[in-house]
């Protein structure tokens, strides 16, 4: 496909963590799929799932986005799904599910290091991760996937909407339009991207939250691909 020429302009290339860089969303999978084991004395795994997902949603305006705010949620549907009857193990059981996620590896995607590194030794680029959550908990995960060496800047907000594209932008000293978002959120990576001037690369990815579902459509500033390294080919 014949690029657009204003792709040769740009300067910065942000990157989704979670489920763009490396796995993360099954790892939160595996862990409701330990949850409905636990608590299948009192409920089915369908009623646990529909349980937690409702509860997720009900706090999020308190509690955000990321794995604290998942244990939280995890173990307040217990407590109700159980009618109050959980007993102080089954509690711990599902604090370590939880502690689990904080711990898990985040070994990069395929193409995903040797992408960076090509991106990295072309200089041409400000490589930035930009991502959602709890911020120790990215930094530690992009410590533990040993990207970091390519990236000179880091932000975790506690959503992404236009806005914090747009500050994103002024913080790097960068107008959108200079700016390419990458990421496989839809909802949270493309649609507030372009709504703020920049520029998306859509890279969908297998498993995805229910919160993070999203219609797709066509943009003029927006590429969709099935393999990382394809970045190169639309930054030329």
């Amino acid at each position: 496909m014949r690029m657009n020429k204003k792709w040769n302009d740009i300067r910065v290339v942000a990157f989704d963590a979670d489920d763009t860089l490396w796995d993360c969303q099954s790892w939160f999978d595996e862990v409701e799929r330990k949850c409905c084991e636990l608590l299948s004395p009192w409920a089915t795994a369908r009623e646990v799932s529909e349980g937690l997902f409702a509860t997720e949603r009900k706090n999020l305006s308190l509690t955000g986005y990321g794995t604290k705010a998942f244990t939280l949620s995890l173990v307040e549907n217990a407590v109700r799904v159980s009618r109050e009857q959980l007993t102080g193990d089954v509690v711990m059981k599902l604090l370590e599910l939880g502690r689990e996620l904080l711990l898990f590896p985040t070994t990069p995607l395929p193409e995903v290091q040797e992408t960076l590194e090509t991106l990295s030794l072309s200089r041409r680029y400000q490589l930035v991760v930009f991502t959602k959550g709890e911020l120790l908990d990215q930094e530690n995960k992009l410590h533990r996937s040993g990207l970091e060496q390519y990236f000179s800047h880091m932000e975790t907000v506690s959503n992404k909407t236009e806005k914090e594209y747009r500050q994103l932008c002024e913080n790097l000293g960068v107008a959108p339009e200079q700016t390419v978002m990458v990421g496989n959120s839809f909802r949270s990576d493309i649609v507030p991207a372009l709504a703020a001037g920049a520029y998306s690369v859509y890279i969908p990815y297998h498993v995805v939250w229910e919160l993070e579902k999203s219609e797709e459509f066509p943009h003029e500033r927006l590429r969709k691909i099935d393999h990382f390294n394809e970045i190169l080919d639309i930054l030329g």
